[in-house]
């Protein structure tokens, strides 16, 4: 199983029929398992990573940090809850530290960010402060470059 999940991870866009002689296990056996694997919340989704430096519409992302009051018997998870049905929220994350919750948003600009994180995550009950944090540029998220290696324009020379 362990093996079926890396290859899902690192290319979702196999087919059933690829990732079956890569494991050397029949088409329906796959199909069946990656089946189970969703069927138990184990594979949340499939994502295409995009680079939005490359395409004509501009975002900025934050990280922001966010200290909170737990609720008695709830602990994090009612304002992390909270936190993660906002649309503009990609991720949530309970983390040790300064902080308890960080979570990520993607928006069009510094501003609509900033908004979002004055009009809609600080005036939350039980949130206490926040510190965003701007990503200025990314250079591998999830496992997958974003920076391209630059070609060697040198011309091989032989003696």
């Amino acid at each position: 199983m362990e093996k079926l999940l890396s290859i899902l991870e690192k290319n979702p866009r196999l087919t059933n029929k690829e990732i079956a002689v890569m494991l050397g296990l029949d088409e329906s056996v796959v199909e069946k398992k990656i089946k189970e694997l969703e069927d138990d919340g184990i594979v949340r989704g499939y994502r295409a990573m995009i680079d939005t430096q490359k395409t004509d519409t501009q975002y900025v992302t934050a990280l922001i940090e966010i200290k909170v009051q737990p609720k008695f018997s709830r602990g994090f998870d009612d304002i992390a809850q909270r936190i993660s049905e906002l649309d503009e929220v990609e991720s949530v994350f309970l983390m040790s530290g300064g902080f308890d919750l960080c979570c990520t948003v993607t928006d069009k600009s510094f501003q609509e960010v900033a908004l979002f994180v004055a009009k809609r995550l600080s005036p939350l009950e039980g949130v206490v402060s926040t510190s965003t944090h701007f990503v200025l540029k990314k250079f591998k998220e999830q496992g997958v470059m974003f920076v391209d290696t630059p070609k060697d324009e040198r011309r091989k020379i032989s003696f």
